[in-house]
């Protein structure tokens, strides 16, 4: 298995994949604790299900860069959901609920009445649930997924304190001269971008895996915001090179197989909070 898995990295696609695989991990690990802690977990599935909608257009259109098309239309719902009020995002309501199925809905409505693919159903699952594509990636596209993973670290470390006073206290945050409102905008459009680059990766359906399994894995066993951070980045992490080359081994789908790993990494962590919890009783 070491010799074949050796062979396998000895091929650039298979390198590209990891590289990818990593980035996008980290980046949605660096938010997923803010998502479960201010209760946004659910954007991350309404922007998803948006990102679906406008691949669909794109495919419909024959664009040949979708993501010029992808990207700015999540990040305008993303700045929609949150006009809307901040009690919806909070909520996680009927305005998320609505543009999350209506965008899912129209996006498979708008391939079965123009694509023009031989394997429509094929196509739309792999969206759905992740493909094969993280394993045909340029060298175009893995640049520009660095240059955008590197550019939701830097904001993230740039407005670390700001992003820690709006999740843990919002009204302090204001009343202390924080814009509030802003830094909760910056939040959902950085997630807007996580959840673009890891379209590839994961599919739709299972983005919001990747942001909140390894936040809600953290909190199993740390309570300090920067050690929650800490370990779901480094839980992210693993599962997703876990995952990647489980697949790639074992020829099963890339997307499942990540989060599979992060489940299983949840169960671990799980336990080891009961363990230790126990230890401490005794």
């Amino acid at each position: 298995m070491i010799d074949m898995l050796r062979q396998y990295l000895s091929f650039p696609f298979v390198r590209y994949a990891l590289i990818v695989g990593v980035l996008i991990a980290l980046c949605s690990s660096l938010l997923g604790v803010t998502l479960v802690l201010k209760r946004f977990s659910f954007i991350g599935d309404g922007l998803s299900h948006v990102a679906f909608g406008a691949m669909a257009i794109a495919g419909v259109l024959h664009l040949t860069d979708d993501m010029l098309f992808v990207l700015p239309m999540t990040v305008l719902c993303a700045v929609l959901l949150l006009r809307t009020g901040q009690h919806t995002i909070i909520k996680g309501d009927a305005a998320i609920a609505m543009i999350s199925v209506g965008a899912l809905a129209m996006g498979y409505l708008l391939l079965n009445l123009f694509s023009t693919s031989a394997n429509l159903s094929g196509d739309v699952c792999s969206t759905l649930f992740g493909s094969t594509s993280i394993l045909t990636l340029t060298k175009t596209e893995v640049w520009l997924c660095v240059a955008l993973s590197s550019a939701v670290a830097v904001i993230f470390l740039l407005f670390y304190n700001r992003i820690f006073a709006v999740t843990f206290d919002e009204d302090f945050a204001r009343a202390s001269g924080t814009r509030a409102e802003a830094y909760n905008l910056l939040i959902a459009v950085v997630i807007a971008v996580i959840i673009v680059l890891a379209m590839n990766l994961v599919g739709s359906l299972l983005i919001s895996a990747l942001i909140i399994f390894p936040a809600m894995s953290a909190m199993r066993l740390f309570r300090s915001f920067r050690g929650v951070t800490i370990c779901s980045a480094a839980v992210s992490v693993a599962c997703a090179l876990l995952g990647i080359l489980i697949s790639i081994l074992a020829g099963t789908p890339v997307g499942s197989t990540i989060v599979a790993a992060d489940i299983a990494a949840f169960l671990v962590f799980s336990v080891l909070a009961r363990l230790i919890g126990k230890a401490g009783k005794s």
